[in-house]
């Protein structure tokens, strides 16, 4: 029985920004991503001088594909 050689995967990353840095809109992000089969990576946040709070956040996923190529662009 001859098997075919499998396509080798390429890791994809999904960097998603937000300046909506509230529990209730990272875990949207979170949810949304993760249920169109992306991987959650983490978070990095930009902080304020003037504040404690974050003023941007960085969301991280990867994704397994097929090697084809082409730009990654999820939308």
């Amino acid at each position: 029985m001859i098997v075919p050689p499998r396509e080798p995967k390429v890791l994809r990353w999904k960097i998603v920004e937000t300046s909506s840095v509230t529990d209730d809109s990272l875990e949207a992000i979170v949810n949304e991503w993760t249920a169109q089969g992306w991987r959650f990576e983490g978070m990095q946040f930009a902080m304020r001088e003037s504040s404690k709070r974050p003023a941007m956040a960085f969301v991280l996923f990867t994704r397994g594909e097929a090697g084809r190529g082409g730009d990654g662009g999820e939308g």
